[in-house]
């Protein structure tokens, strides 16, 4: 009986392979770059693998979809070597990233909702003056802006004034909200740059929607890799 056991726990690279979709050559890499544990070898020299090999196996590619192949493969790493705490605090960072994004997602959603009424545009744009006025800020400001790339406004061929399209009244806009949230000029910049890159603000809240639900499904995904995990843990002892 006991000799059946054993055997039965005894699985080869392919075993764990096709339970995962993954060739065989796959899972040979896994264990080499320390995501599952050194396998044992037969008198032949074949690896023979069991059911804590399985569980590694299982707790990676659960791992993967929340933290990323590489942070996946570092947790796995450190767990397999005996470092459980360094495990977790790779766990802990990718939460308080998580939480980081979205706290940015809240805030550009916020600033949107917050965001007035366009006035009607004048013909062919406004000048400096009137927009900080309009904003409720100094010329310096809407120029440092400009310096960093949250505007760009034109130059009037004819007095060389800068003057600011209905695009740039509404970057300008969305700027002053996220600033008016606490955010720093260069955490403004990308955001500014994919309300460009989407058209405008509709394209944008779309693009939040879908933003909004792959962080929760991010979300979700790190609470099934906890789950096995832990149950890789438990099983390693």
């Amino acid at each position: 009986m006991e000799q059946n056991l054993q055997t039965e726990e005894r699985l080869r690279p392919v075993d764990l392979a096709r339970g995962h979709g993954l060739s065989t050559q796959a899972v040979r890499n896994y264990e080499e770059a320390g995501i599952l544990p050194t396998a044992g070898r037969t008198l032949h020299g074949y690896r023979t693998y069991t059911s804590l090999h399985a569980g590694a196996l299982r707790a990676f590619l659960a791992l993967v979809p929340g933290h990323g192949h590489q942070t996946a493969t570092s947790i796995m790493r450190a767990v397999n070597q005996g470092s459980d705490d360094e495990a977790f605090r790779l766990i802990d960072e990718s939460h308080a990233q998580l939480l980081d994004d979205r706290r940015t997602l809240q805030a550009v959603e916020s600033a949107l909702r917050d965001l007035e009424p366009p006035t009607e545009a004048e013909p062919g744009g406004t000048f400096i003056g009137p927009l900080a006025q309009d904003l409720g800020i100094r010329p310096a400001t809407l120029r440092k802006w400009e310096r960093v790339g949250l505007v760009s406004p034109r130059r009037d061929p004819l007095t060389g004034y800068r003057r600011y399209d209905e695009a740039d009244v509404r970057d300008a806009r969305l700027a002053h909200q996220l600033r008016r949230g606490g955010y720093l000029l260069e955490q403004i910049a990308p955001l500014i740059a994919q309300v460009r890159s989407a058209g405008g603000l509709e394209p944008l809240e779309a693009a939040l929607r879908d933003w909004r639900g792959r962080l929760s499904a991010r979300g979700r995904a790190m609470l099934t890799g906890a789950a096995e995990l832990e149950a890789y843990l438990r099983k390693r002892g």
